[in-house]
């Protein structure tokens, strides 16, 4: 699998930009993490993890993909709604997944047109279907996609990296869009970090 890519010209960056940024990634050193350029997959990957833990997410999206093989529009459109839903799945969350395979079989969801597209075009189109949200067209745009400078407010171990980073007790909207506007352009790299800083403090 594919890892996120960036390098030194990123991490300088940050570093100049952010003092604690700077030690919280000499201390974490290089992170790997894995991308799906499939989009459509990518897509049902994050409704999928939406509001659950990553080991969860990760043992719902073995059995979907034992049950449907390959993750395509047709597979997931095709499937019955109750195979999938044993998968690990709320009958919810199957039914967002099941309307996004069935848009984009009928074309009503035009994925492949998403490369071409601006980060709030593509947060537009995907927020306009029931079960996506922001934060799931922001995963995509960094898990997939590999936008440069997303930071996503809707997630909760981004702030809490943000808490951890800064020594907050708690994080304002205020606070964390000048944190965000700090790291620009290259918001999805201080994301793996924050995300990182999350996870040593659970």
């Amino acid at each position: 699998m594919p890892t996120f890519k960036y390098g030194s010209l990123e991490l300088e960056h940050l570093k100049k930009k952010d003092k604690k940024l700077a030690l919280a990634i000499d201390s974490i050193g290089r992170i790997e993490r894995e991308v799906m350029p499939d989009l459509f997959a990518a897509l049902i990957h994050s409704i999928v993890g939406q509001q659950i833990a990553t080991k969860a997410a990760a043992t719902v999206w073995g059995r979907l993909q034992l049950q449907c093989g390959e993750i395509t529009p047709h597979t997931i459109a095709r499937a019955d709604a109750a195979e999938i839903q044993q998968c690990g799945l709320s009958m919810r969350k199957t039914l967002y997944i099941k309307g996004v395979g069935e848009a984009a079989l009928q074309s009503e969801l035009n994925i492949h047109e998403f490369p071409a597209l601006s980060d709030n075009e593509i947060i537009e189109r995907l927020s306009a279907l029931n079960g996506v949200g922001v934060w799931t067209a922001e995963m995509l745009l960094i898990f997939s996609l590999e936008r440069p400078d997303v930071v996503s407010w809707g997630d909760l171990a981004i702030r809490r990296g943000m808490m951890s980073l800064y020594g907050l007790n708690k994080l304002t909207r205020t606070q964390f869009d000048r944190y965000r506007k700090r790291y620009s352009p290259y918001g999805s790299v201080a994301s793996l970090y924050l995300w990182a800083l999350a996870a040593r403090k659970r």
